[in-house]
């Protein structure tokens, strides 16, 4: 059973290192603030709740497991808000995404997205 979960981990960690790789190529390749930002979102969120989820298997029931899902929860609810949040702010002050023609977007007035 002990080699199941070690495997169950290890293949965790590869699926969550792969993630935060493809979203630190995209940081460096994507064109504007845009795509740049949804690859940060999904790189912190789900690389990192990849990651804790191999965490926890290798802990077991414990004190670190409640600790490590309370981790993974805030991450869950806060990083997709802070991503939004950041794109509202861009969008609020006028920043355009890349290669998309003015006719096609469409009017902000009230500073929502």
């Amino acid at each position: 059973m002990e080699m199941i979960v070690d495997l169950a981990s290890w293949a965790f960690i590869l699926a969550g290192v792969f993630f935060i790789f493809t979203g630190t190529l995209g940081m460096l390749r994507l064109p504007d603030f845009y795509t740049r930002l949804h690859a940060a979102g999904i790189t912190d969120t789900l690389g990192t709740e990849l990651l804790l989820i191999a965490m926890m298997l290798q802990a077991g029931w414990s004190i670190v497991t409640i600790k490590l899902l309370m981790i993974s929860l805030f991450i869950f609810f806060t990083s997709p808000t802070a991503t939004h949040a950041l794109a509202n702010a861009a969008n609020a002050v006028g920043l355009r995404p890349f290669g998309v023609p003015e006719a096609d977007l469409r009017p902000n007035k009230t500073g929502d997205a």
